[in-house]
């Protein structure tokens, strides 16, 4: 058995929460830790690899812009924690957009989310045949690395199409097997630490705070992902309990292996060689054990983070249109569900990353392709900001069913410090990927206008 397509007709005011769906024949819900596994998977790609060298320019003062980029994710964790909670339907911040400012909101929380999703894939697919390199020669021509990205796009998709059983074993697994080196360098680095390898506090010749900004913008891209939980809510077992958990779990599980990682390569490898590195890992591995393995094991790392994130960001790009679809905000064939899985959503997802991949190659600029990666980190913000929003929506009003009144200043707090993150990713996404993202948002707007159009045809 599979889900039809049939849209319910919407109401014209936001609706109190529906309950999940039940699942269907042949779908296996997830469990905590495979939720846990989703949020770590999804925050955890293939950017650690790359991270103490990208932010090495700034000294070890990036470790404590690290440090506040993680209370602002974990404050955004909880507040998603709250909203999934008190309405543990499939589609996160779409849900609690729409439910708290109407059909609108919840549109373009769901658009410049599934603009997220798409470009991330191939962003992050073109990263991965960087690494698959290092193991299998692709890069010397254009098409066979492009051919290369392809492939890491669609077998991620295939495992979608065979359902959400095997979507949970692959996230499951793929995060236990990237763990594992990671690790290796982020604790047995510490047996090898030099201080005299950190280099100076503030390398950047900017003030300190001038300095935590600069290198938190390069950051701020790594710890989108902390909604995954909330946006499969409708596949986890008792969401209610079970999506806040794995949702601070995985955040916090995410955290300690950034910051111990980076301090650990830190510490191993010389400032002014990691300032220069391309393969910060590898470097850390060779200076701990000696030889030139290292190069060998991280890039095999990398290609199974990849590989895993981008499983789980393929289920989450189905899973927001899906839930606007059965509500006429999207496409009723995107509603369309195959063993727990939306497939034409996943369908079409990958089939637009797979065009933005092949454009990649053959316009022959990287340029082009770091502005669409930093329009990512604008255009996840937006749902951000209108999820907490929601949260401080629902405080405001004060209702009993919505709000416990003994954690009102608590959820305050956070809902108000989960919006402060949000507005500075946006700040950290720079003019340019803001221009980009909004004409992105813009361009979603006719196709709501049509939509509406004709939900209010059919209503008459």
């Amino acid at each position: 058995m599979h889900d039809t397509g049939t849209v319910p007709a919407p109401a014209p005011q936001a609706t109190a929460p529906r309950p999940a769906a039940a699942p269907e024949k042949h779908t296996r819900r997830f469990g905590l830790p495979v939720a846990t596994a989703l949020v770590m998977g999804n925050i955890i790609g293939g950017g650690i690899f790359l991270l103490p060298a990208a932010v090495a320019p700034f000294g070890t003062v990036s470790l404590v812009a690290f440090a506040v980029l993680t209370a602002g994710a974990i404050a955004l964790a909880l507040v998603f924690g709250r909203l999934a909670h008190r309405d543990p339907r499939t589609g996160g911040p779409y849900v609690y957009a729409r439910e708290a400012f109407g059909d609108f909101a919840g549109f373009l929380a769901a658009w410049a989310y599934w603009i997220t999703t798409w470009v991330s894939n191939a962003a992050l697919a073109v990263a991965a045949v960087g690494y698959l390199d290092v193991l299998i020669p692709v890069n010397d021509h254009a098409w066979t690395a492009c051919l290369a990205a392809l492939v890491i796009q669609w077998l991620p998709a295939l495992s979608n199409f065979a359902g959400s059983r095997y979507v949970g074993a692959v996230q499951l697994v793929s995060t236990v097997l990237k763990f594992a080196p990671l690790l290796l360098v982020a604790v047995g680095g510490l047996f090898f630490f030099d201080p005299d390898n950190l280099g100076p506090f503030n390398a950047s010749g900017d003030s300190a705070l001038g300095a935590v900004s600069a290198s938190a913008a390069i950051l701020l891209f790594s710890y989108l992902g902390v909604e995954s939980a909330a946006v499969s809510a409708g596949e986890v077992r008792d969401p209610r309990r079970n999506v806040g958990r794995a949702t601070v779990i995985g955040t916090l599980g995410a955290a300690l292996v950034y910051l111990l990682g980076t301090f650990s390569v830190f510490g191993t490898v010389a400032h002014d060689e990691l300032v220069g590195s391309t393969a910060p890992f590898s470097d850390a591995v060779n200076a701990m054990f000696g030889g030139s393995w290292g190069g060998w094991a991280v890039a095999l790392a990398a290609l199974v983070s990849m590989t895993g994130c981008l499983n789980g960001w393929t289920l989450l790009s189905a899973q927001t249109p899906y839930a606007a679809a059965r509500d006429g905000l999207f496409p009723a064939a995107f509603a369309r569900k195959r063993r727990g899985v939306p497939t034409v959503g996943v369908g079409v997802t990958v089939v637009l990353a797979s065009l933005l991949t092949v454009y990649n190659y053959t316009a022959g600029s990287a340029r082009v392709f770091e502005i669409l990666v930093l329009v990512t980190t604008f255009t996840a913000t937006v749902p951000y900001l209108l999820a907490t929003a929601a949260q401080l929506f629902h405080l405001a009003r004060g209702e009993h069913e919505k709000v416990n009144r003994a954690r009102l200043v608590r959820d305050a707090v956070l809902a108000a410090l989960a919006f402060g993150f949000s507005l500075w990713l946006v700040a950290g996404a720079g003019y340019a990927a803001v221009y980009q993202g909004v004409l992105f948002l813009f361009a979603g707007v006719p196709v709501y206008a049509w939509l509406a159009g004709r939900r209010g045809r059919t209503a008459t």
